[in-house]
């Protein structure tokens, strides 16, 4: 059965971002109330001003911050007694290499990525029990299953949180709430275009960067038919589950797709230089808005 999206409590952080304010103005236009949590207030605000119906909420701050985790509970709780959908979405990546980044970076990036997310999911039982139908859905990523080297506590937050989504689907079903994960691969968003001028992992760019309304297209199929997990490219899915199953081959399979997303690296540049949001300055290339 289609789910039913009119007057559902649905929070999703990192909403000012790419996916996330791509997920908040679908659900909204299908009658949904909107939690809008981003680190960015005054963006989260914008958003839920631009949004269509009545209703949302905006709420700014940092996640990694424990009390903002509680106080933003609390005004949910106040506001709608309730939460339908939870949408752990916020995260970031940087292609600083493990060898020479600070240890303060490497604990920051697991927080937003990983440790923030649970926690939250944890204090929200609560008010998704108070939920006729509690969703729990995780915006994880390909990166959960396939290790990129230029990005490895990326890969790191996102194993760990694929693995806890799959714990806590086991758990929590029989409890009633619902838990799964979307896995997208390389989508163009903001963060996509910074990590495209700054190097990243030539991986990503074997294929075009999906569009975000493939993303959103996942999540209403994984809202429809709940399941574990649900990819919006199945092809690239299989392809890294298969490589998976021999992983001390990977150093052999690596050369043979560098070259391909190297090609498609360059590609998607040119591509964002059309558009005008990078240009070139010498050799390098750089975001037209910072």
């Amino acid at each position: 059965m289609a789910f039913e999206y009119t007057d559902k409590v649905i929070a999703i952080t990192g909403a000012a971002g790419g996916i996330g304010s791509h997920l908040a103005r679908d659900f909204a236009a299908r009658g949904a109330r909107i939690v809008a949590l981003d680190l960015n207030e005054t963006k989260a605000k914008e958003l839920v001003s631009s949004l269509p119906g009545t209703g949302h909420l905006a709420i700014g701050g940092d996640l990694t911050d424990r009390t903002h985790i509680d106080s933003s509970i609390e005004q949910i709780s106040r506001t709608y007694g309730r939460i339908d959908v939870l949408i752990p979405n916020a995260a970031i990546t940087t292609t600083d290499r493990f060898d020479v980044r600070s240890s303060e970076s490497i604990e920051r990036e697991l927080d937003i990525n990983l440790t923030s997310p649970l926690v939250l999911m944890n204090k929200a039982i609560p008010l998704l029990h108070k939920s006729s139908d509690p969703r729990i859905v995780a915006t994880v990523s390909l990166g959960g299953i396939f290790p990129l080297g230029e990005t490895p506590m990326y890969t790191v937050s996102k194993f760990g949180l694929r693995g806890a989504i799959l714990s806590l689907a086991l758990d929590l079903e029989p409890k009633g709430i619902k838990v799964g994960a979307v896995m997208p691969s390389a989508t163009d968003t903001p963060m996509l275009h910074r990590e495209a001028v700054e190097g990243g992992n030539s991986l990503q760019f074997l294929d075009p960067p999906q569009k975000t309304d493939e993303v959103v297209k996942a999540f209403h199929k994984m809202l429809d038919k709940p399941t574990y997990e649900r990819y919006p490219k199945p092809s690239e899915s299989w392809l890294v589950r298969v490589a998976m199953l021999a992983p001390n081959a990977l150093p052999k399979l690596m050369p043979l797709f560098r070259g391909r997303g190297e090609k498609g690296h360059l590609k998607f540049l040119k591509d964002l230089e059309q558009r005008g949001l990078v240009r070139r300055n010498g050799d390098e290339w750089e975001l037209t808005e910072v």
